[in-house]
């Protein structure tokens, strides 16, 4: 039987800066919360068979949205089920905007460009089977994981997370991310928009994430297109597991790559524990 979802409740959060989730809303300050007036929003849809980006009110042309990849039912009902049971086992610990996670990798402060092994003991032994299976994908047959974070969204909590690009000093190219316990929605926007299409405020494309699934976030859409979880796509509790690779940075003939082979042995041992 699944392991029951033990969030707190909400005693306190993990926010910092402009980040917010329910409890903010209702004990914190409300100066930084969302500023009143509507924008202009292009929204696209993204076809998975296609891999265009579908005009959802048919006033603009739709477009190639090159570097998604999705793997439907890529683990089993009986495989989300034991994945989740282990990861209710360990701690979850507070994150940002109503997220909690439990990470496997180095200690890293991004700011400083500064990576240390610290307590890390690579990834979960469940994920070694997980890996083996992404590495059949002709696209991840060279995807090599040295981190592992399992985020934990509820709707009780406002679970949600903002548009942002992943670093790309530590981190590659592949964004490897399995969806659990609930469909989701991943929202990819470009605030520039695209002017060459006419389209001169910000765009917007709703990815489809099934339950169950992998979704794959490469090129153009890694390095250009900011992603997010937005809050209302959040209707009951969602866990993913997102899998990053190391940059050519920290790969043979980069500058850190002896560290990098370091963390790599660690990783792959697949007998970490969360840090």
């Amino acid at each position: 039987m699944m392991a029951p979802d033990t969030s707190d409740g909400g005693a306190s959060c993990g926010c910092k800066g402009i980040r917010r989730c329910l409890f903010c809303e209702k004990f914190k300050d409300k100066g930084h919360l969302e500023a009143s007036g509507a924008k202009v929003v292009h929204h696209f849809l993204y076809d998975p068979e296609t891999r265009f980006a579908i005009c959802k009110d048919a006033e603009a042309t739709s477009f190639p949205f090159p570097g998604v990849f999705l793997w439907e039912n890529f683990i089993s009902e009986k495989e989300e089920e034991e994945l989740i049971s282990a990861m209710d086992q360990d701690m979850w610990n507070q994150s940002q905007s109503g997220r909690r996670k439990q990470d496997f990798g180095p200690k890293v402060n991004f700011k400083k460009k500064k990576v240390r092994i610290g307590s890390f003991s690579g990834l979960p032994p469940l994920s070694q089977k997980l890996v083996l299976r992404m590495q059949q994908e002709p696209r991840l047959a060279g995807f090599r994981p040295v981190e592992q974070c399992n985020l934990d969204y509820h709707p009780q909590r406002g679970s949600a997370i903002d548009p942002h690009l992943d670093d790309s000093w530590l981190w590659g190219e592949h964004l490897v991310t399995i969806n659990m316990l609930a469909n989701t929605t991943l929202t990819m926007s470009l605030e520039q928009g695209l002017p060459k299409l006419g389209l001169a405020e910000e765009v917007q494309v709703a990815v489809q994430v099934p339950r169950r699934s992998l979704i794959v976030i490469y090129d153009e859409a890694r390095y250009r297109w900011k992603h997010a979880i937005h809050r209302e796509h959040v209707r009951e509790r969602r866990v993913c597991s997102t899998y990053r690779e190391l940059s050519a940075e920290f790969l043979p003939g980069g500058q850190q790559a002896e560290l990098g082979a370091q963390l790599l042995d660690i990783a792959l041992c697949f007998q970490g524990t969360p840090i």
